[in-house]
């Protein structure tokens, strides 16, 4: 577990993101501000999911947005395998991993024991030597790697040209937001009556919550996991 004084570059991150995320999150609502979680299960019979795991995925996240009010990237030691922070609180990286599980996927065991073989072809972002099942798994920049590395990568269309026909419902998104940060959340079934994106499911610093921002970020990685001939 990290010491207390390597502990307050994290503790200024988050006071960084928490401003940074009151700036994103004025970039959603110039096209359509929230949208409430009771909504993500709204006409779900009605919908044509790309597959039965896209659709269990995105209920999935209902849990989280009955529970995750926070968003906080300190370092915890969890357990392993199956190790999470608590509910209430997390990162953007952790609602994939929660969701994931929820359908027999878990991001912690796969990363840990595909970055123990292969850990030269993961960022070297954090100054680590091998692999840490604590928080490998909660860093976006692992998780777009473990994607590609599974061969659940699409490509990413040149910025302004995307096409809204290319993403489904279980798809996951990556962004680099202002500063060059990683985020990354779920594309979600909803479509936005604003804009007519499809909504995604995200922690961008008020825990999990729905919002039309499909669009709002630059999008540096596009997967599909479920869906997608893989699991």
């Amino acid at each position: 577990m990290m010491k207390a004084k390597t502990l307050q570059p994290v503790r200024l991150f988050a006071a960084s993101f928490a401003m940074l995320c009151g700036l994103s999150l004025a970039a959603c609502a110039q096209t359509s501000g929230e949208f409430s979680p009771l909504q993500l299960m709204l006409f779900s019979d009605t919908v044509t999911f790309p597959s039965d795991s896209a659709r269990l995925l995105i209920q999935a996240l209902q849990v989280q947005f009955d529970s995750t009010r926070f968003y906080d990237p300190t370092y915890v030691k969890i357990d392993y395998p199956g190790g999470d922070v608590s509910l209430s609180t997390g990162v953007c990286a952790d609602v994939v991993v929660r969701s994931f599980r929820s359908l027999g996927v878990d991001l912690q065991v796969r990363m840990h024991e595909d970055m123990g073989k292969n850990f030269g072809r993961y960022p070297k972002n954090w100054g680590l030597s091998k692999p840490d099942k604590n928080i490998d798994h909660r860093r976006v920049a692992n998780q777009m790697v473990f994607f590609e590395r599974m061969g659940k990568g699409l490509e990413v269309a040149d910025s302004g040209e995307h096409d809204l026909k290319s993403f489904q419902p279980g798809d996951i998104v990556a962004w680099m937001l202002p500063g060059n940060l990683y985020h990354i959340g779920i594309v979600t079934h909803i479509r936005s009556p604003y804009s007519d994106n499809l909504v995604i499911a995200h922690n961008i610093g008020r825990g999990a919550e729905l919002h039309d921002c499909l669009f709002a970020w630059e999008i540096i990685g596009h997967y599909r996991w479920f869906g997608g001939g893989g699991a």
